[in-house]
């Protein structure tokens, strides 16, 4: 980007590159296509090391609180209309040294089959992270989306047997999605559920498709589709208001969305968007890197597996920083 001065974008009909943050109501930081430079570089991911022997010890007091919240969230989905409160912390890790190019290629290593990124601003700061989870793509009129949930750790197969948990939960941001998209597109198919691996751990997706209506447009297919259940909770606005009141901590950009928006196709001269959900990410600041996790709270969820599942979505993350 060529200056240091913020721009922001509510319409979405500019073309370039957006970071939004996880409440829809805070402002979408655009970094527009005539302020950039672009180019490609082949990136050598063969001379990286890991470090395997690395121990992570579980931070007790954060430990503690998480599995207070995740209660709490449990006792309220109990006695209120709420199906699902997506509950998430930051953990702090301390840094003896950064190397910001061998820390992308490591994730670029460890998440092959998802959008990885770096992003920076100077009056922002330092972002970067491995997203397993499309937002939207959409060329003209057709887009593409997808409700991903429910986590379990790799164990060198994917033909796994997901539990009645995962599975209504994953049914539960399929159901949101379809019934979002409804009113303002057409020719909706919704694929098979299937479970997809990203880093060291397995998810269950269900692939969208469609036609966005002729009176429709980018900004209300963003509306209706963020945040989803997946980084939210259902029904949508009560779950939100949950987490603002109960997660004490500010997400910033963590389950937020990022990427092009309105970039021509020279192809055939249409415009297309590909948008990310903010997952598996982290913030820089000075020597600390900032680690966030989270995971979906149903009726059916346990407190210390909800923990564990946090922990085992931080280790990727933290392997890639030694």
């Amino acid at each position: 980007m060529n200056t240091k001065q913020l721009c922001f974008t509510n319409s979405f009909t500019e073309n370039g590159f957006v970071f939004a943050p996880f409440d829809s109501n805070d402002a979408v930081i655009l970094i527009p296509s005539n302020q950039s430079s672009y180019f490609k570089e082949k990136l050598n991911l063969e001379l990286i090391n890991h470090n395997t022997k690395e121990v992570f010890l579980d931070d007790d007091v954060s430990k503690l609180n998480h599995i207070r919240i995740v209660e709490e969230a449990i006792q309220t989905i109990d006695t209120s209309d709420l199906k699902k409160i997506v509950i998430s912390r930051k953990e702090k890790v301390q840094l003896s040294s950064f190397n910001l190019i061998t820390i992308y290629k490591k994730l670029l290593q460890n998440y092959n089959n998802a959008f990885v990124y770096v992003w920076f601003h100077p009056k922002i700061g330092l972002w970067l992270g491995a997203t397993p989870e499309t937002l939207l793509n959409i060329n003209d009129l057709a887009f593409k989306t997808m409700s991903l949930a429910g986590t379990q750790l790799y164990t060198n197969t994917e033909k796994v047997t997901w539990q009645k948990k995962e599975l209504e939960e994953q049914q539960l941001v399929t159901d949101f999605i379809k019934n979002q998209l409804e009113t303002i597109s057409s020719k909706l198919k919704i694929d098979k559920t299937e479970t997809v691996k990203a880093g060291n751990l397995l998810h269950l997706r269900t692939k969208v498709e469609g036609m966005l209506s002729s009176n429709a447009s980018l900004k209300l297919l963003i509306r209706a589709l963020h945040p989803t259940p997946a980084v939210c909770g259902l029904p949508r606005d009560l779950a939100k208001s949950f987490i603002l009141e109960n997660e004490n901590y500010n997400r910033k950009f963590y389950t937020g969305f990022l990427g092009e928006i309105n970039l021509s196709n020279t192809d055939n001269l249409k415009k297309t968007s590909d948008l990310y959900v903010n997952l598996r990410c982290m913030e820089i600041e000075n020597s600390v890197a900032n680690i966030y996790v989270g995971g979906g709270i149903t009726s059916d969820s346990e407190s210390i597996k909800e923990w564990q599942e946090t922990v085992s979505k931080s280790k990727t993350m933290k392997r890639v920083l030694f």
